[in-house]
């Protein structure tokens, strides 16, 4: 009998295990097509969200929370119409329907008036928005950052970070950052959370979006100013893969730390990896409660299936987990004790947390923290709870999808 050497025998057991990978993903987004296309695409169901909530935070700076895009668009569409010096609008995806029309030509009318209108867009997530659309009138200057932007250094992980910032700044008085891209879908169908600042906290934001224009657009650089004030109580993290720093990651692992009475945590994604489980299986353990909302279905089922992975080990550790129904939650917001809260576009996932250029607000005030646990409980009445019971009963296909898309996590 011919012997098949070690190294064949793991080969393998690598393509079996890659072809049903490969099957489970290409079945389980089969389904969700036929589901999509069986109920007309996305729900139309309305789903509870409050008015935005306003509120003064410490350091003479103000809060506006955003929990539905109508509103949000509008307050963004005003501030864009009302600009007088400068108007810098950032968004990882701006689609080219009735919503996307209406920011572009607030933004070209505004140049036209003498603004300095500047645009960034990703070009890997607007592939399927038709180019015509994204391309502006002078005197409106724009970053396409590249679908491709290693070059000839593929292998350098500074340079494979998608732009999923959404950020607008308006004559650096107001400010905008939060999950929610621009569209029609985004708008009505999606459940999201923005936050709106006043005051000179709004410099972090401004100039979060000068540093990114001028580390890729050194043709048309912008000046740089340093800021006015020391803000205390509100700082910006940033995300920069072409610098390798990463903080976003180390601002949730040391506040999640410093954890002593409860966790409020909304996630579209919820990928940890092992130092971020870890630190809330810890916080259990030292008697914080845990509540985090995670969509039931989102619009990327394989982050579903990879956040499931998680789930027997959170619930025995006694965190609960509630899910999002008949729409996607797109949040990515936090709260802890009461006091401490952070809204931005970062996911709990690799890709947001290690990879992708991203910006958190972190703030320290009570009165925006009391609001961003009002629309969490707000959402929790559009959520059912998984109990460990019902998680201890799913099936044997679905244990071993599980199992088998494990391994896909660090790629997420």
């Amino acid at each position: 009998m011919r012997k098949i050497p070690v190294r064949g025998i793991l080969w393998r057991g690598f393509e079996a295990w890659l072809l049903s990978a490969l099957a489970i993903t290409a079945s389980l987004m089969g389904i969700t097509k036929v589901r999509k296309l069986l109920r007309g695409g996305e729900s139309d169901e309305p789903f509870p969200r409050l008015e935005p909530l306003s509120t003064p935070i410490r350091g003479g700076a103000r809060a506006t929370t955003y929990m539905a895009g109508d509103r949000l668009y509008a307050d963004m569409l005003a501030a864009i119409e009302g600009a007088q010096d400068r108007v810098l609008f950032e968004t990882y995806i701006l689609k080219g329907d009735e919503t996307g029309r209406r920011f572009k030509d607030a933004l070209v009318a505004a140049a036209h008036r003498g603004v300095d209108v500047r645009v960034v867009y990703d070009g890997f997530a607007n592939l399927v928005v038709n180019p015509h659309f994204l391309r502006f009138p002078p005197p409106v200057r724009t970053l396409r950052y590249p679908v491709f932007n290693a070059g000839w250094q593929i292998f350098n992980p500074r340079r494979w970070g998608r732009d999923h910032r959404k950020i607008l700044v308006v004559d650096d008085t107001v400010g905008f950052v939060g999950g929610y891209n621009v569209g029609s879908l985004y708008e009505t169908s999606w459940r999201d959370t923005h936050l709106r600042v006043d005051g000179d906290a709004v410099w972090y934001l401004a100039n979060a979006f000068v540093d990114f224009w001028n580390l890729h657009r050194r043709d048309d650089p912008m000046e740089s100013v340093g800021s006015p004030t020391w803000q205390p109580y509100v700082r910006a993290h940033r995300n920069v893969p072409r610098q390798l720093v990463f903080p976003i990651r180390g601002m949730y692992l040391e506040a999640i730390d410093r954890a002593s009475s409860h966790i409020r945590m909304t996630a579209a994604y919820f990928i940890p990896d092992h130092d971020i489980l870890a630190a809330l299986e810890e916080a259990r353990r030292r008697g914080v409660s845990i509540d985090i909302i995670v969509p039931k279905v989102s619009n990327h089922v394989l982050a579903d299936w990879l956040s499931r992975g998680f789930y027997g080990g959170l619930l025995r550790a006694g965190v609960r987990i509630h899910q999002y129904e008949n729409a996607m939650v797109h949040a990515k917001t936090a709260t802890i004790d009461g006091s401490w809260s952070t809204v931005g576009t970062a996911n709990i996932d690799r890709l947001s947390l290690s990879g992708n250029y991203e910006i958190n607000l972190e703030i320290f005030d009570d009165g925006l923290a009391q609001d961003l646990e009002a629309a969490f409980a707000e959402d929790l009445t559009n959520c059912t709870e998984l109990t460990w019971d019902a998680w201890a009963r799913r099936d044997v296909v679905a244990r071993a999808c599980e199992i088998l898309l494990r391994p896909l996590r660090p790629l997420l």
